[in-house]
Order: structure tokens, then sequence, then C-alpha cells
């Protein structure tokens, strides 16, 4: 059994969802037969999050609804020649869509709702695509995996239960493989009280993960729009290099620093169960691209990650005193209850400094619930650059005419945070 993952870019408009449709039918082999899991078509998440954003503050979000709408159906219009019934699907899925809009509510929980709204996008996605492979006579079978990976309630980065996971895939996923491809939600899971979790932003590869360790799988398979793993994202680098093999330990620590490639929950669940992840282009379906997996290999290209949007929070204590192990407790318990992540940390001898995502919600109440015992000072929109095997020229040429208010140095791994970004290439 082999699991393949397409992105949101992958099915971004009809002539994409054609292209899945081809890869799959060059994987028809007989009794192999593959669990797809699929992203939100194209942008379909970031509109979601904007027709949330309205819900949740009572504006009127009609337009960027019909928009989507309208988006989605010109796909199908151009997929299906003739009337099909998956027009009938998609139009129940928004009309479920747009009743819960109604029903949001500012008082109660945010992410919770988010994640209601937000789930729409992999459930049109999956619904389409599932449709366009049995019209082109591809054996398909949809399946919603909110009943199939549990999660407990911790909207928008839920935790799965494994045991219950593994015996649901087990039991109501394995036997399907024996005679159809399978066709479900990347980044989604549910409560045992059917609500719908998410987790995690970009965490359909995790999906594809979790689905290839509980089955187990013989692989996965990623499908990109580049030509495989890269050491640097090409829409900030000209001159990436492509990684033809590399090891669960490497990819995880790039992962981990915010290489966008694969998701940092991805390779855990791989590497565990030895099960190889292959990176490919579906542009360029035939080339190898990149092989994850249990392997050695000499010093590789230095790979160049960026994270935009990031916050560095200074704490001091109010008397000046050092900074001790109390002190720190108390931070990353708040840090922890706050979600969030450090991306990079550093301390002295009456302060500690810590780098993490921006939230423009949660910041605020994080600070407030540390105020009365530090000074606090903060930066934002700043950038967090790593340079993951780097060497000398390296560093050199990616701080070149940077404003740097914080560096670190370890073995293998460069960092620094800087107040002057990094401009995307068109």
């Amino acid at each position: 059994m082999k699991v393949f993952k397409f992105g949101g870019a992958s099915v971004k408009d009809a002539a994409a969802v054609c292209n899945v449709g081809t890869i799959l039918q060059a994987q028809q082999s007989g009794s192999s037969y593959i669990l797809v899991v699929v992203s939100a078509m194209g942008k379909t998440t970031n509109a979601l999050e904007q027709v949330f954003e309205k819900a949740f503050h009572q504006q009127d979000f009609t337009a960027p609804l019909s928009n989507l709408q309208q988006y989605h159906y010109q796909i199908i219009r151009e997929l299906f020649p003739e009337q099909h019934p998956v027009q009938q699907q998609v139009e129940n899925l928004f009309q479920q869509l747009q009743a819960y809009l109604s029903t949001i509510d500012s008082s109660d929980l945010y992410d919770k709702q988010y994640d209601q709204v937000v789930s729409y996008g992999e459930l049109l996605a999956s619904v389409i695509l599932n449709e366009y492979l049995t019209h082109v006579q591809v054996p398909s079978t949809w399946l919603d995996c909110r009943p199939i990976i549990r999660t407990d309630p911790i909207w928008r980065e839920a935790k799965v239960d494994w045991n219950l996971t593994q015996n649901n895939i087990q039991n109501s996923v394995k036997p399907l493989l024996q005679k159809t491809h399978v066709v479900t939600q990347g980044f989604l899971g549910g409560t045992f009280d059917e609500f719908t979790t998410t987790l995690g932003r970009e965490g359909s590869d995790y999906t594809a993960a979790i689905f290839a360790y509980c089955l187990p799988a013989q692989s996965v398979t990623i499908w990109k729009d580049v030509a495989g793993l890269l050491n640097a994202d090409p829409k900030l680098f000209s001159d990436t290099v492509l990684y033809q093999e590399i090891s669960f330990q490497e990819t995880i620590e790039m992962a981990y620093y915010g290489a966008s490639v694969i998701h940092p929950k991805t390779i855990k669940p791989l590497a565990i169960s030895h099960i190889p992840l292959y990176v490919k282009s579906f542009l360029h379906p035939e080339a190898p691209g990149t092989v994850i997996h249990d392997c050695r290999h000499d010093k590789i290209a230095p790979a160049f990650i960026v994270k935009q949007q990031q916050c560095l929070i200074s704490f001091q204590e109010k008397d000046f005193a050092f900074i001790n192990e109390s002190n720190l407790s108390t931070i990353f318990a708040a840090l922890a209850n706050y979600r969030f992540k450090i991306n990079l940390m550093q301390n002295s001898a009456i302060s500690f400094s810590v780098c993490t995502d921006s939230d423009a919600t949660r910041l605020p109440l994080f600070m407030q619930s540390l105020q009365e015992q530090f000074n606090i000072h903060y930066n934002t929109d700043l950038t967090l650059f790593t340079i993951k095997n780097y060497d000398e020229a390296s560093i050199t040429h990616l701080t070149k005419d940077k404003i740097i208010l914080l560096e670190q140095r370890s073995r293998t791994t460069f960092q620094f945070v800087s107040k002057t970004g990094i401009t995307v290439q068109p």
C-alpha cells in the first residue's frame, strides 16, 4: 500500500485535477491501490480564514464566500462536460458552511469555531477529486477522515489518539484499499463528540504520515510544484540545490527549523516505521525527486531556512536579579499555555530572549500574563534565518546587509533574527 499526498497547488484548477488523475492512472497495477490525501484547492484555506474573520466579527461575509463558491463551481464546470452530481454535493457543503457561519458567536472559542470553518476546504477538494477519478474510470472511494483520525480538542493543533486512530484505520481503511483507491482529507481530525479539529497549518503532510504509519504503508509520496527537497525555497533563493536523498534525522531538523516543504510532525512516524518518504514534482512526475529514508551521507549542501512574521521577546526581572531556573520555568509555562513555539532562545545574566511566531491575538495575552513579574520588551515583523550545515561562505552570503538583533551558532546550525527580511521573487 502507498500513500500519496497532493497539496493545494496540485489541485488549484481543473487542469491540475486532471494531472492528478493522470498520475494515478499511471500507478494502476493490479491490486496496488493508493490512499490519496488531498489539501484544499489553491488558496482556499486563506479565503476561508478571511470568511471566518468576517463572521467572527459580525461582518458581512457574503461576497468572499460567494467568490469561493464560484471558484469551485468553475473547476467543476471545466472537469465535467455535462451536469454532474458533484455539483449538488458541493452545493450541500456550502449550504452547511453558510449555516454554520451564521451561528458563529464572538463570545465562544475562536480556535474551535475556526476549525469548523476552515475544514470545508479539504472536504470540498476531496469530494471533487474523488468524483473526477471515478469519472475517468480510476476506481476511487471518498472517505471522511474525521471519524477515523481521532484527536483531543486542542483546536488548531490537535494531538492524535494513536491507538484509537490505528484501530480505525486498520478496521475501516485497510479493507477498502484491497479493492479501490481511497481519497480523503489532509489537515483534519475529529473529537469523540464529533467536532472537527485541525492538525496545524499545512498539516496534510502529517495526515499522510499518520495513515502510512497505521496501515502500514510501503511508502509516502508528497507531490509538490518543486523538483524535490531543495536546500532553500526557490521563491526566495535563485541558486537552490536538489537533495537526491537525505536522512530522516537531517529532514526532521530542517523541518523543526521551519523548512516549508515538509510539515515538522511528518517525519517521526515514518522514521519509527522505516517508511521512505518521496518528494516529487507533479509537473514532472517521471523525475526521481528526493527520497527521505534511513541513510548516511557526507556533508551536504547548506540548507537556508526563512521564517517570517517573527516576534523577539526579552524578559528582565524588575529588580534586576539574575534570570534563574524558576524564572525560566514561569516563562516556559506561559509559552506552553498560549501555544507559542520557541524558534530560538538565548539568555544572559539578567535577561532571557525568545523568538517565536507572531500572533496578534495571543501575543498581548501572553505578555499580559507575565508583566507583573518581568519587564518585557519586544519587536515584531522580524525574520528568522537558519543555515543548517553552514560554512563561513554561507554565513557571509546570508548576513550581508542585514540588521541583526540576535544570533546563535552551534556545531551545525547558524541562526539570526533580523529586522531586514527577504523578498519573494516573482
